[in-house]
């Protein structure tokens, strides 16, 4: 347990860079899109679509999960039913943002060919995602409980923020 500390700020830090390619990356893909018919302003994009993903997001993302595991593996008692489950729920959200990380090379794919059919305000309500799943797992970290409550809530908001962004007049139509 000596070293925990400081693997610990290695694994806070790791997620901060992690969460800022998932903030990022998806406001990147509003712009190409709304922006599709500027190439030049496009193949600067694309650019930085693909370093972000593939120098920061994706080596941030593993240092998180490695990180995890070895903390988990110094201190096996998180994941006990005495720790009362909260570790089980971050888990399940941040694998979610594992998930939601490989979706975003798959559009980052699709936009580097110019083979897309998503709007930009799919991509804001997308972009809305993390927020709402970080916004799980600090919580959880934070006051160390799981509640239903905070869970469905943050879950209805989350949920009511897309439908919102979802539902208005698209940038890109003229």
């Amino acid at each position: 347990m000596e070293y925990y500390s400081w693997i610990l700020t290695f694994h806070v830090m790791s997620f901060m860079s992690w969460m800022a390619m998932l903030f990022y990356l998806p406001r990147l893909y509003v712009y190409h899109v709304e922006q599709k018919n500027k190439k030049d302003y496009t193949d600067v994009v694309k650019i930085q679509e693909f370093k972000i993903y593939k120098y920061i997001g994706m080596p941030a993302m593993w240092a998180t999960i490695f990180s995890g595991a070895v903390m988990l593996y110094m201190n096996p008692y998180l994941l006990s039913a005495e720790a009362g489950g909260w570790m089980h729920a971050k888990l399940l959200f941040a694998f979610l943002l594992v998930i939601y990380s490989f979706s975003l090379e798959k559009y980052r794919k699709e936009l580097a060919v110019d083979n897309f059919t998503k709007s930009g305000n799919f991509f804001r309500a997308y972009n809305e995602v993390p927020t709402i799943l970080s916004l799980l797992i600090v919580g959880y970290v934070i006051t160390k409980t799981f509640s239903i409550l905070f869970t469905v809530i943050t879950l209805a908001l989350g949920a009511f923020i897309v439908y919102k962004v979802l539902k208005q007049k698209p940038k890109d139509a003229k």
